[in-house]
């Protein structure tokens, strides 16, 4: 989940190493750190904290043609200066950068110790710096000293090192992202790609197993063994401005206004005479499937259950399960089931490993994803691409929408080749209201009373959220929005299971958030008039017309149409709810607390 950037080239590259480590610090902000290599030795400035307090504790500048950067997101040891990254061997001559978990870095800095080499941090990452030396003193060969420290490492990495004297960057991946960005006068490394976007929109996504090496004019990647691999050159097509906040406050806010083009970006092309077309999947595609099994975690979790829902509905087995829990909850997996891996970022460390383990039962997969070249496109059989751009702010918004929107087509193109599915009612009608969702979304933005209802609550105690059939899990990601940048209790609930515990919690003092999508919302209109007996604020999230506003103290208007979207357009006024609650709070909207945006260790 850590933050990695490297540059090597011509002129300075500080400036690079700082810029890309803002650009990735919805990756991890625990604590930064950068070395440069400048021909007079590595060095190395670091500190806890986010990194405008790296730069601010930068007493002189930092010169070198070449260097590494790191943002924390902290697993082993607390965010301290000693354990922010790079990290170094004994003598400062080898300075490394990682993301990941090395497996056996107790065993491996006990054998270190053995020999001479001194710690100072409670990391795993420090053993390797003191690998790589003590390979050098072996072979006295860097390269090979790399390679000799990878083979002995077991767990999950994605490493960047430079060495004292070298015009090298060193690096290689195994189970954490890692991406190369070419340009005419220098070369980039990142966990992700809008660390160098401003710089160069060519890429190469480097796989597990590949090591690179990089000097100022030209590149190698090898395997592990030193035979030469060739990786196709991937253009990206995000804007470098989609990667900025622009003139909004916080990237939070620009990503929840960007909705209308993020959807159109998705829908775009897949709606043709009145049927869902994706390029790749071809008419028969699905034709042998007969359970379909969503995994995914967190935000793309609630977003899979919708999908989910909506396959059932069409007649097709269908399942959703957390990614973290696959073995226990997995049933049986064959040749004839689908497993889709609903991952944003397309990195997340246990849907991978649940792919993986139904793939070895023999399933198809399938990932829906924003991040082409990412390892779910690569490693699965088909590839579904939400298209929503850039997502910055650690709290996903847009990414949500376009997920649930791509996947309800999806659930429509396999129930298409399934021989015992049946066209979801009205699904003509639901295609066609589908056009509106973008201009619909910008209706709810220009409109909302959000931010006057989050003054009137957002010193509440508690806060619910109930909804019925795909309202439900918007109810869901609207109390995990909430939480996530609140640090406020915020629970979400199927409206029926309000009277089955939670009401015991409801009081004046938990305002309550009923969502209606216009399909069966008699339980949540009854639910809600049972909690606003118990003296419970209501905020109706529905339509003007909507019963459900009768019962309601507020409402959270969303403009009518087809039940399918509904819930997509009360997901947004929930989002807003939730940024100007924060706001009020003065919590740090696009960095809170403990969470990272792409869970790349599981």
């Amino acid at each position: 989940m850590c933050g990695i950037i490297a540059r090597i080239g011509h002129g300075d590259a500080t400036e690079t190493l700082l810029s890309g480590l803002e650009n990735l610090e919805y990756r991890g902000y625990d604590s930064a750190g950068i070395a440069v290599q400048n021909g007079s030795g590595v060095k190395v400035r670091k500190c806890s904290g986010e990194v405008d307090e790296l730069k601010s504790s930068l007493e002189q500048s930092l010169h070198g043609n070449m260097g590494i950067g790191h943002t924390r997101w902290s697993t082993h040891g607390p965010p301290t200066d000693e354990n922010a990254h790079p990290h170094t061997d004994t003598a400062g001559d080898v300075a490394v950068v990682h993301n990941g978990v090395i497996d056996n870095y107790d065993e491996l800095r006990a054998e270190l110790q053995a020999r001479g080499h001194e710690f100072d941090s409670d990391t795993d990452t420090e053993v390797i710096p003191h690998l790589i030396d003590d390979y050098r003193e072996q072979f006295g060969d860097t390269e090979r000293a790399v390679r000799e420290a990878v083979e002995t490492l077991e767990g999950s990495y994605a490493i960047a090192a430079i060495v004292d004297g070298e015009e090298r960057v060193y690096a290689a991946r195994e189970g954490s992202p890692l991406v190369l960005g070419l340009d005419d006068e220098e070369w980039y490394l990142a966990s992700d790609v809008p660390a160098f976007l401003e710089h160069t929109d060519e890429v190469i996504y480097l796989e597990d197993g590949d090591l690179v090496v990089l000097e100022p004019d030209d590149y190698r990647i090898t395997d592990v063994a030193g035979s030469p691999i060739e990786r196709s050159v991937d253009t990206v097509d995000w804007d470098p401005e989609d990667a900025g906040k622009g003139e909004y406050d916080h990237y939070m806010a620009k990503e929840i206004d960007t909705q209308p083009t993020a959807l159109s970006n998705t829908i775009e092309g897949r709606v043709e005479d009145g049927n869902v077309a994706f390029e790749d999947l071809p008419a028969g595609t699905f034709a042998d499937i007969e359970t379909v099994q969503f995994v995914a975690c967190g935000t793309s979790y609630h977003a899979a259950m919708y999908g989910s829902q909506l396959l059932r509905s069409a007649g097709v087995r269908a399942d959703v399960l957390r990614a973290s829990e696959y073995d226990q909850t997995a049933g049986p997996v064959d040749e004839n089931t689908l497993v889709v891996a609903v991952t944003q970022s397309g990195e997340t460390a246990d849907t991978l490993d649940a792919v993986r383990k139904a793939t070895d039962r023999g399933a198809r997969s399938l990932a829906v994803t924003n991040v082409v070249g990412s390892t779910a496109a690569r490693e699965t059989d088909d590839a579904i691409y939400i298209r929503a751009g850039p997502e910055v702010g650690v709290a996903a918004t847009k990414t949500f929408s376009s997920q649930a929107v791509t996947l309800a087509l999806l659930t429509q193109r396999i129930a298409a080749d399934v021989p015992t599915a049946t066209p979801v009612e009205d699904r003509e009608a639901m295609l066609e209201s589908l056009a509106d969702l973008p201009e619909h979304v910008e209706t709810v933005l220009e409109t909302t009373n959000a931010e006057s209802l989050a003054r009137e609550y957002f010193d509440s105690d508690s806060y619910f959220f109930i909804g019925n059939g795909l309202g439900h899990s918007v109810a869901l990601e609207g109390a995990l929005k909430f939480k996530e940048i609140t640090y406020e209790h915020a629970e979400g609930f199927a409206s029926g299971e309000l009277k089955h515990g939670p009401l015991a919690l409801v009081t004046p003092e938990t305002p309550l958030f009923a969502v209606a999508t216009g399909g069966d919302d008699k339980k949540t209109k009854t639910n809600a008039i049972e909690a606003r007996t118990r003296g419970a604020p209501i905020i109706a999230v529905a339509p003007d017309d909507h019963p459900l506003a009768d019962a309601a103290d507020w409402q959270l208007s969303i403009p009518d149409t087809h039940p399918v979207w509904a819930g997509l357009l009360a997901n947004v006024q929930l989002q807003l709810v939730s940024y100007h609650a924060a706001a009020l709070l003065e919590r740090p909207i696009d960095k809170p607390r403990n969470l990272a945006k792409s869970v790349t260790v599981e």
